[in-house]
């Protein structure tokens, strides 16, 4: 019997409302919009960076593969750039470039150069890599 009053006495203070009113929905909509879009913001910067890094990493591995590349070569005195090495045919590597620069240490050039590997992604300087190359 008491827990009979009890519920007359909520239901009385409740007022009796049914459904929910225009209010409530609007504000839940706006909550709920708050949420998508900085979700939507956070999923949208991550996917840039994810970009940026996956470009850095690609740049690395080429300007490392061309050091290497020069460093190879027959050395040249008073050279003032070296010829890039072929760049792979993979999808991965479209639109990159290298530029080899080379600057002896000393004039006359007695047998060491400083190389200077750029490279460039759609034409935006992404890395540069420096390096020593002696005559052996």
């Amino acid at each position: 019997m008491r827990l009979f009053q009890v519920v007359r006495r909520l239901n009385t203070f409740a007022g009796h409302e049914s459904g929910i009113s225009l209010i409530e929905t609007v504000v839940a909509l706006a909550i709920l919009g708050a949420i998508s879009v900085s979700f939507l913001n956070g999923l949208a910067t991550t996917s840039k960076s994810v970009c940026i890094a996956d470009e850095q990493s690609t740049a690395e591995s080429l300007a490392r593969s061309q050091m290497e590349w020069v460093k190879n070569t027959d050395y040249v005195y008073d050279a003032t750039q070296y010829s890039p090495a072929p760049m792979p045919s993979s999808p991965d590597y479209i639109n990159y470039s290298a530029v080899i620069a080379a600057e002896p240490l000393r004039n006359p050039d007695d047998g060491i150069q400083k190389i200077t590997v750029t490279i460039k992604h759609s034409s935006k300087g992404i890395i540069k890599l420096e390096g020593y190359k002696r005559q052996r």
